[in-house]
């Protein structure tokens, strides 16, 4: 299995700087995608250093063996790259007081062969869409997330609800932080969407499923999903980044193709 991957990421209609951040390891076929906050421009500084610091150490990890590693392997890669991440913006937010209470959620995909491992912090979410069903495969930490799943609040209610943006999970806030993975089997054709809340806030995810049922490439679907948000109000910045799983072609060797098989 091969994936292709396209990332986009736009400040919205109301935002006057971006706080996301998003990156790509096609190599070592990594995606990662992260959603700041704090003021003066300080969430911008934990979602960067949040992707550029994943990318790096994860990326580096692989290209020297972890391509070959067991799929326990690389979720305690993962955890160990989060991990590290996180103690450098909570020691940033600590040491420079123009980056205090700096944070930023993070959703990421590592795809190796027919297997997508998925780890998120916060409600930066991944969604996969296979054979026509829209599926959420993260679950928000978030205190709107707990009042659903402890029966306080409907999903009707909660379309409504004024606390959507307080996650209970975010990277850089405390000195630890529990990355939750979970693994997949990936199969042809299958096409996963990381995106910040910025996206998931603005539409629903039948919205979101028709346009990436309808749109064409990888690119033309990923514009669309910045166009709509954007059409529905852009109050937030909204990044997205799309992982499409094909088959890999077979190769036949040399002499089979001269004996014709």
């Amino acid at each position: 299995m091969i994936f292709e991957f396209f990332s986009l990421t736009d400040p919205g209609l109301l935002r006057e700087n971006n706080e996301d951040s998003v990156t790509l390891d096609p190599d070592n076929q990594v995606a990662v995608l992260a959603d700041g906050m704090g003021g003066y421009n300080a969430g911008e500084v934990a979602s960067a250093m949040a992707t550029t610091f994943i990318k790096t150490e994860l990326g580096r990890w692989l290209s020297e063996g972890g391509l070959e590693a067991s799929a326990r392997e690389l979720k305690r890669a993962m955890e160990i790259c989060i991990d590290n991440a996180n103690r450098s913006i909570f020691n940033a937010a600590n040491s420079n007081p123009q980056y205090a209470g700096m944070g930023t959620t993070l959703v990421m995909g590592v795809f190796q062969g027919s297997r997508a491992l998925i780890g998120h912090v916060g409600d930066s979410r991944c969604y996969r869409l296979r054979a026509g069903a829209f599926t959420q495969l993260t679950r928000d930490h978030s205190l709107l997330q707990e009042q659903i799943d402890a029966g306080l609040i409907s999903l009707e209610q909660a379309q409504y609800a004024t606390h959507k943006n307080l996650v209970t999970r975010a990277l850089g806030v405390e000195d630890t932080v529990l990355l939750e993975v979970n693994e997949y089997r990936a199969e042809d054709g299958d096409l996963y969407l990381l995106c910040s809340d910025g996206l998931s806030d603005m539409m629903t995810d039948e919205r979101i499923a028709a346009i990436l049922v309808t749109a064409g490439t990888l690119e033309e679907k990923g514009r669309a999903l910045i166009d709509a948000a954007n059409d529905s109000g852009g109050r937030d910045n909204i990044s997205v980044i799309l992982a499409c799983a094909r088959s890999k072609p077979v190769r036949r060797g040399l002499l089979s193709r001269l004996l014709g098989r």
